[in-house]
């Protein structure tokens, strides 16, 4: 079984949550499954100071890169991997999904998609392998799918992201953190890991069963 893990960056403020993308490359490593990480070749958003939360001025980081400090080197560009090397895919969490991969963090359901991650994500479904979301990257899911097909995803409870997805065409279910919502039609698997938190033993009874349920779909 290969499992595509998306990546967007290295820290939660600018790029992946490295605890949500460390207890998924966990998680299907503990299942046998062979990982593919991947992560778009471009200049992230922005830097942030992950000490003070504050823009840093004049310097850039590319995302492929920092995206290869959580998977130890082994990233491939976006645009090199095929659908077909892949057997489903999860996205972690981390503001990055929200500005690297979209820009839902700053325009919210009136976002744009980067048109490799959105092309990916597309093929993807179109052949009917498994998507997992964690945190905020249902968000991103939604906007992709969500004005084609009434999906079923999650963030937890946080309102105001849940009425955005909504209008995004997508339907939010409330989700407790140890979690996770499966919408068996579509094949998409979601869990609100940090949306909810408080902290990683919290966030990882949810992940490891969507890791879990994803990989029971792409076996079927």
């Amino acid at each position: 079984m290969r499992i595509g893990v998306l990546l967007h960056g290295c820290g939660v403020f600018d790029g992946t949550e490295i605890h949500e993308a460390v207890l998924t490359l966990l998680s299907l490593n503990r299942a046998g499954a062979e990982v593919i990480c991947i992560a778009p070749n471009k200049d992230q958003m922005h830097v942030v100071n992950h000490i003070t939360g504050d823009v840093i001025i004049g310097i850039k980081r590319n995302i492929l890169e920092e995206s290869a400090r959580i998977a130890r080197g082994y990233v491939k560009d976006i645009n090199t991997v095929s659908v077909d090397d892949i057997d489903g895919l999860i996205i972690p969490g981390g503001f990055g999904a929200a500005k690297n991969l979209c820009d839902f963090a700053i325009n919210g359901e009136n976002c744009t998609v980067d048109p490799s991650v959105e092309a990916f994500i597309k093929e993807v479904h179109s052949k009917r392998k498994p998507i997992g979301a964690i945190c905020i990257a249902p968000a991103l899911v939604a906007k992709i799918l969500g004005k084609d097909i009434e999906l079923r995803l999650t963030v937890g409870s946080d309102r105001a992201t849940a009425e955005k997805i909504n209008k995004m065409g997508a339907v939010h279910i409330e989700c407790p953190v140890n979690d996770f919502v499966v919408d068996e039609k579509y094949r998409i698997v979601s869990t609100p890991a940090y949306m909810l938190g408080p902290g990683i033993k919290d966030i990882a009874d949810g992940i490891d069963g969507l890791v879990k349920a994803v990989l029971e779909l792409a076996a079927k």
